[in-house]
């Protein structure tokens, strides 16, 4: 599937509804019109069209772009698009970003002081089970009885048989953002009825097992690393990934580690033919898309074919305040949104390229969250391609989302080492950093030593290489430095400007409110 196509072709046949509590998890209703299953998929391209539904739910906000038929309600749709969600949850609630709105309750991602009647939090709860709810019908209608009833063989069946696993990648990954963000949640899959039903409550350790297991079954399935024409589509890489991923959070998963196996499906990545983008800031234009070498894994983005108020339109938007001029970063215009703290822009050295930083009229101490020149304000992202070209639209950015990439499969295998895990090696380790901090220095004067190698170091060194990408929330978890008796504080943590300690249950977001009520098969996390 082409950038320009993937993200852009609607849902011919289905409009998938979600309600407002999960008790109608899995209700798929048909349109108006009556159009039926067996409808849609008289024309094999369905099968492709409706992936790319699939697909569009992490990109976009709803049937119509930018905005106007949004796919859950309740909501302003660029709220709460999915990766601007998880952005939130990931990122602001972090050292990483402060915000200077006052939309209802944004800070609180600020100031840890969400509650369970946040609006926020439950749009990305809600988001994920809507995303989950589309694949487990794609799951459905792709099973081999129903193709076989509808008599798909061939090269097509072929087909389908892959567009069948990748959905399960993406249930996969949105399982795994929702046992990350909300540990104990509702479980649904294919083999659930259709319609009005209350949802058990699985627990973290289960899910954790079933989406290990979905992985592992479907990486056959899946094309080859980097494989032609597969652009914006999950590959085996891509699943290794989230295994690695899921492995590394073992512990706070389930209380067992599993660093070895980290390593195991690290080393998978590593020999599968990536390399570092040779200029880090191509990672993060315009034309990101030329940067397959590296990026494993994406959420693509067209600024012509895929517009949303959330995505990397909103990140490179909001970014944009004070003097900054809209124009150098590919847009027309700021949104005075974003900034970040000390307590990031200090964990840069002098001269680290990394420190991607407007500092003009810009405060580094924030006095005010609401004053946009109070913070640092980030120019990571831009809508300008590397040969210095605006992207295709000044409102709505070409920039994809590099949501998994090779030098933060570098970076977990030397944690991993560094933790005990078997099959790795210290040298290594040391080798993957070294060659991380080559590529953003240009040279070896930022080269590290043996010693200097140590978990403290890898922290640091995540949040410089990986800055806004969405995972600071699950890094911080990993190492005791989120919520609770941290030793760790930064600036509006606990909505104070030196940073206070805040409580322990904020390792965790809260199920809905609405939701608990709704649903007696649910218990509300602890604390909450």
């Amino acid at each position: 599937m082409k950038k320009t196509a993937i993200l852009s072709i609607l849902f011919a046949g289905f409009l998938f509804a979600f309600s407002s509590c999960l008790k109608d998890l899995d209700t798929v209703p048909l349109d108006d019109s009556e159009v039926t299953a067996a409808d849609v998929f008289n024309d094999p391209a369905a099968y492709q069209q409706i992936l790319a539904k699939v697909y569009a739910g992490l990109a976009v906000s709803g049937q119509q772009g930018p905005a106007g038929m949004g796919d859950i309600s309740g909501i302003d749709e660029g709220f709460g698009q999915y990766l601007r969600g998880l952005w939130y949850h990931q990122t602001l609630s972090t050292d990483e970003a402060v915000i200077g709105w006052d939309d209802q309750t944004i800070k609180d991602f600020v100031y840890q002081s969400w509650t369970t009647t946040d609006v926020f939090v439950a749009a990305m709860y809600y988001r994920i089970f809507y995303q989950i709810s589309l694949a487990n019908e794609y799951i459905r209608q792709t099973a081999g009885n129903v193709l076989d009833d509808r008599g798909v063989t061939g090269q097509l069946r072929q087909e389908v048989e892959m567009y069948r696993a990748e959905a399960r990648f993406l249930r996969a990954l949105s399982y795994w953002h929702a046992l990350d963000i909300f540990g104990n949640v509702p479980f649904v899959t294919e083999e659930d009825p259709i319609g009005a039903f209350l949802p058990e409550q699985t627990d973290r350790t289960s899910l954790f097992n079933y989406i290990e297991s979905e992985l592992l079954e479907i990486i056959p399935m899946l094309a080859e690393p980097r494989a032609a024409n597969h652009y914006g589509r999950a590959d085996r890489a891509a699943a290794w990934m989230l295994l690695a991923k899921l492995y590394l959070n073992a512990e706070v998963y389930t209380g067992q580690p599993k660093y070895t196996e980290t390593i195991t499906y690290c080393n998978q990545i590593i020999n599968a033919g990536f390399t570092l983008q040779p200029n880090f800031r191509h990672l993060f234009n315009a034309d990101n898309h030329l940067s397959t070498d590296e990026i494993i894994f994406r959420v693509p983005y067209h600024g012509i074919n895929t517009q949303t108020y959330g995505g990397t339109s909103f990140i490179i938007h909001a970014q944009i305040g004070g003097a900054m001029n809209a124009a150098t970063y590919g847009v027309d215009g700021g949104w005075g949104g974003l900034r970040t703290t000390k307590s990031v822009v200090n964990l840069y050295p002098s001269g680290d390229p990394r420190a991607l930083f407007f500092t003009e009229g810009q405060e580094l101490e924030i006095e005010n969250l609401s004053e946009f020149t109070h913070g640092y304000a980030s120019t990571k992202f831009t809508n300008i391609t590397r040969d210095g070209n605006v992207g295709s639209n000044l409102a709505f950015p070409d920039t994809d989302f590099p949501m998994f990439r090779l030098a933060d499969a570098y970076l977990m295998y030397a944690e991993a080492v560094l933790r005990g895990g078997t099959g790795g090696d210290a040298g290594q380790a040391l080798q993957y950093v070294n060659q991380i901090r080559e590529r953003a220095y240009g040279n070896s004067s930022g080269n590290i030593t043996a010693g200097q190698l140590t978990l403290d170091f890898i922290l640091a060194e995540r949040a410089r290489e990986l800055f806004w990408e969405a995972h600071r929330r699950t890094d911080l978890i990993r190492f005791g430095k989120f919520a609770g008796n941290t030793g760790y504080v930064w600036p509006w943590k606990g909505n104070s400007r030196d940073g206070l300690e805040t409580n322990q249950r904020y390792n965790l977001f809260p199920l809905p409110a609405s939701d608990v009520t709704a649903n007696p098969n649910l218990t509300q996390n602890p604390g909450y």
